[in-house]
């Protein structure tokens, strides 16, 4: 008689969802979306760019770097040492071969320090450097 009978189940509860395969799912989306984010870098710090008549925008890999009225250089959000820009220009090329440099003066900036720059950037072999102003 034994063999006959069929055990019972208990189901008296309510029934559980397993969120695993959901959370993997949101991990993977996650994940996509961070690999495939453009990420902009910016100089670091705001300055106040000179008024042109002739600005045109620009939409490539860019290098910006910034030259404040004091003279300071900010390049990735940091200050840099005058003398480390062209191996901070070639650093960066070696990430992205066909940047453009984008010198972000401030208008009470002193010529010396763009000009630098502009140097560095020529002894880098960066072909196409400019000079952000506002429009």
């Amino acid at each position: 008689m034994k063999s006959g009978l069929m055990k019972k189940r208990n189901d008296d509860g309510p029934g559980e969802i397993d969120l695993t395969p959901m959370l993997d799912v949101v991990f993977i989306l996650l994940i996509f979306f961070i690999v495939t984010s453009v990420f902009v870098t910016e100089a670091g710090i705001d300055v106040s760019k000179p008024q042109a008549s002739t600005a045109e925008p620009k939409s490539k890999d860019l290098i910006l770097i910034a030259v404040t009225s004091d003279g300071e250089v900010w390049m990735n959000g940091e200050v840099i040492d005058p003398r480390f820009i062209r191996s901070e220009f070639e650093l960066r090329l070696a990430d992205a071969p066909n940047s453009s440099v984008v010198i972000q003066g401030d208008e009470n900036a002193t010529n010396d320090m763009v000009m630098a720059i502009m140097r560095a950037a020529r002894e880098a072999e960066i072909a196409n450097v400019s000079i952000s102003t506002e429009a």
